[in-house]
């Protein structure tokens, strides 16, 4: 079976190619990284793209490529500038992979077409409808319903897979920053945060893709994905402490404390994420697929560590 790869540069599509069989893999970008196994295509995820070469033979796409979310895009029209690469871009690979007779089209998603927050025990599930608020959820909102019906008249299966905040070796960002404080162990006025919030670790994320590329019962299915167990932002940050063999030394503080901070700061969307719930519901995934995680939270977290820093 023959399984092309978009985004495999990316913090997901590289190890996802080294958990898949080289001989299988053709590999679809700007540019190659040294060492990489599989056969290479440079191409750009555009509207006029030809994929027609890279195509030819594939059984399968998984699709990890896109126009990825930051913080503070720099674009002068942000939306019309991801519905290009995330909407168009991804329509144009999807009508020529079901033309070259591709069997399966995986769709990396986003939790973010569900919502940018949950109320307390109501988490996302993959029914709920769409309530994509910025720029990146509003164009794989889009890019999911165009596929979705691109299948419905090619007869190509889909398969979307909406994962959270998704760590592993490498992780950047917010989450990086806080192993950073958890390495210093800081006491920081963070320990009374009762929030609940679903990760996936990249090594459950990625054995789930897998699963999806030939399961008979994934075809035209959405996905959420999780470890499995929701922690307040208190309990990462003392399962982070705890991985670099430290006793966390986090004061209590209450909640509406960091309300206030974030009116007079202007701070409201950095608080949210800190304190707010995002919860997803994998019961669907896991009965559909007969799937669990096979990684833990704790080997998660430790798989972000180096190793000389591990107790």
């Amino acid at each position: 079976m023959s399984i092309l790869i978009t985004g495999h540069t990316g913090f997901v599509g590289q190890a996802l190619v080294k958990a898949l069989p080289e001989n299988t893999l053709r590999l679809v970008g700007r540019r190659h990284l040294a060492g990489q196994p599989g056969q290479f295509f440079q191409k750009e995820l555009t509207t006029t793209e030809d994929y027609s070469d890279c195509l030819a033979g594939v059984s399968v796409v998984i699709h990890a490529a896109a126009r990825v979310h930051v913080m503070d895009d720099t674009a002068a029209d942000p939306l019309a500038a991801y519905r290009e690469v995330n909407v168009a871009g991804t329509l144009n690979l999807a009508r020529q992979a079901a033309a070259s007779g591709v069997k399966r089209f995986i769709f990396i998603s986003t939790i973010k077409v569900n919502g940018e927050a949950t109320l307390p025990d109501q988490p996302f599930t993959a029914r709920d409808l769409s309530k994509a608020t910025d720029p990146y959820g509003i164009s794989k909102a889009e890019a999911e319903a165009a596929l979705k019906k691109l299948c419905s008249d090619t007869g190509m299966e889909f398969l979307i897979i909406r994962p959270p905040l998704v760590y592993g070796p490498g992780v950047k960002a917010n989450f990086a920053a806080m192993l950073r404080f958890a390495k210093k162990n800081l006491p920081l006025p963070l320990g009374a945060i009762r929030n609940q919030r679903s990760m996936v670790a990249l090594s459950n994320l990625v054995d789930l893709i897998k699963v999806c590329i030939d399961h008979p019962k994934a075809a035209n299915q959405t996905f959420l994905v999780s470890d499995d167990r929701d922690l307040s932002t208190t309990e990462l940050l003392q399962l982070m402490v705890r991985a670099y063999g430290k006793t966390p030394r986090l004061i209590p503080v209450p909640m509406s404390w960091f309300n206030i901070i974030g009116k007079l700061t202007g701070k409201q969307a950095v608080i949210a994420r800190l304190c707010g719930n995002l919860q997803v519901d994998i019961n669907d995934t896991k009965t559909t697929l007969n799937w669990r995680p096979p990684v833990s939270v704790e080997d998660g977290i430790k798989s972000c560590i180096p190793k000389e820093d591990l107790c």
